[in-house]
């Protein structure tokens, strides 16, 4: 497993050096979000589609062994080989063995953040195999030696000017070119002779219906269908909770995926795999890692209802002027900051604290996962698991003996502004963190508990 080098915190300082880079980060994010907006206000029944999309969602979570089962049978029948594996690391050797059998060398790949999540291409250049991802953002962070900031918008951080620049160093464009059109006909040309060429093309997958063994993928570009009908081999790689149990279903998640991640009534493709072509090969990789361990933890189970949407992030306030790079890990954001400490509590143990807990997460979650609460319970997790820094585990322990009793609180209250009136030195200096960036308020003459009780005595 890759080690972070530092935290969600240090590196969000990184990203803030470059404040006009921030404010146009926020102001994008924020936009898409209202386009979300729009799309959700326009559908009157789109509370009831939430409801229905959770409960079914919740229903697989119940029962997703057997939908697993029926899901690889109907699979079999329809002539595709399914491989299972636990971890990131089985995963990788079964994708790398398939290509080796084919004599691969080359290969495409759409978006896939199972194979973020997995470090898929690090391993297979590793083995000799070169990959090309086909999704224009993908490719794009690909040729900055970078991984994806978003799960949606993967080169959301970039300005068009800096893909010129990357595209007149990898593709020969004219130095100076950042006119968008230009460029997306250039990736264009650049990657169809991919396409041509590739023997084998590995694809995500957005929904697998266990009634029919068949799996969905839906772009905005078309490159996975590119891909996956061009190639000989066909490797569609999928985390156990993308099942869903009929095909009916997929009407309503497909109502939500688009309108909550980009703001559109619907994906440009919606493409469909049942079986492979005459001649061809049709791979199903249904990975856990780490999965049944989420699933067990009666708290966090819901976070595997997600349909990596990616509306969590559009809306959050940290993430918008943190960037999706100081979250050091595949799915940025507040519902990465959920998953990632289920694969290793200690690596990730500063990602639950990147939140104001404001709920906006969980507002315009389209499965309605209760994220600012789980980002909560995994705080407390955390602290108790002895992942934590011992600054914040003092503290923690310090807030809980002063706040679960009301003496302490007012005695505390009390004390903390008779020395915020004496000695205000001691707040408003450069080591106080919250101080930096603001003024702070001048100490109230009293607890709004002492005023309470003065009004209630007036008024006898």
């Amino acid at each position: 497993m890759n080690r972070p080098t530092t935290d969600h915190a240090a590196l969000a300082d990184k990203f803030n050096e470059n404040e006009p880079r921030v404010n146009w980060h926020d102001e994008t994010l924020w936009w898409v979000r209202a386009k979300r907006d729009r799309q959700a206000w326009s559908i009157p029944e789109w509370e009831q589609l939430r409801e229905t999309a959770s409960q079914i969602k919740l229903n697989v979570l119940g029962n997703l062994h057997d939908y697993l089962i029926q899901f690889e049978q109907q699979a079999q029948q329809n002539g595709a080989v399914v491989h299972w594996a636990a971890d990131a690391a089985e995963h990788n050797r079964i994708v790398t063995e398939i290509l080796k059998k084919h004599d691969v060398k080359r290969m495409v790949k759409s978006k896939s953040m199972l194979t973020e999540e997995c470090h898929l291409n690090p391993h297979l250049q590793a083995n000799g195999i070169e990959v090309i991802d086909t999704d224009l953002g993908e490719r794009i962070v690909q040729l900055a030696e970078e991984p994806p900031s978003h799960i949606v918008l993967p080169c959301i951080h970039k300005k068009k000017e800096e893909i010129g620049e990357l595209f007149h160093e990898h593709l020969g464009t004219p130095a100076g070119n950042a006119d968008p059109q230009f460029l997306t006909a250039a990736a264009r040309q650049h990657l169809r002779k991919e396409f041509l060429q590739s023997k084998a093309a590995i694809t995500g997958v957005n929904f697998a219906v266990a009634e029919t063994g068949e799996m969905v993928v839906c772009t905005n570009e078309g490159n996975a269908d590119m891909g996956a009908h061009l190639a000989d081999v066909h490797i569609a790689c999928m985390g156990i909770e993308k099942i869903i149990p009929q095909r009916k279903h997929l009407g309503v998640f497909l109502r939500l995926l688009a309108r909550s991640a980009t703001g559109q009534p619907i994906t440009t493709y919606s493409s469909h795999f049942r079986q492979p072509a005459p001649g061809r090969e049709l791979h199903i990789v249904i990975v856990d890692n780490g999965r049944s361990r989420q699933l067990g933890r009666e708290d966090f189970r819901n976070s595997l209802k997600c349909i990596r949407c990616g509306a969590c992030m559009n809306t959050c306030p940290v993430y918008r002027r943190s960037g999706g790079h100081s979250y050091h890990t595949a799915v940025a954001g507040p519902i990465g900051s959920i998953l990632a400490p289920n694969l290793d509590m200690r690596d990730y143990a500063d990602l639950p604290f990147a939140s104001t807990l404001c709920g906006s997460c969980s507002n315009v979650c389209p499965v309605k996962i209760d994220i600012h609460q789980q980002l909560y319970k995994w705080r407390q997790v955390l602290v108790q698991e002895g992942h934590t820094s011992g600054m914040k585990t003092a503290g923690m322990k310090m807030m809980n003996a002063v706040l679960s009793k009301p003496g302490n609180y007012k005695k505390a209250g009390k004390m903390g502004r008779w020395v915020l009136r004496a000695f205000p030195g001691m707040v408003n200096n450069r080591f106080n963190p919250w101080f930096k960036q603001r003024e702070m308020p001048a100490p109230p003459a009293q607890s709004f508990s002492e005023w309470y009780a003065q009004q209630q005595s007036t008024k006898k």
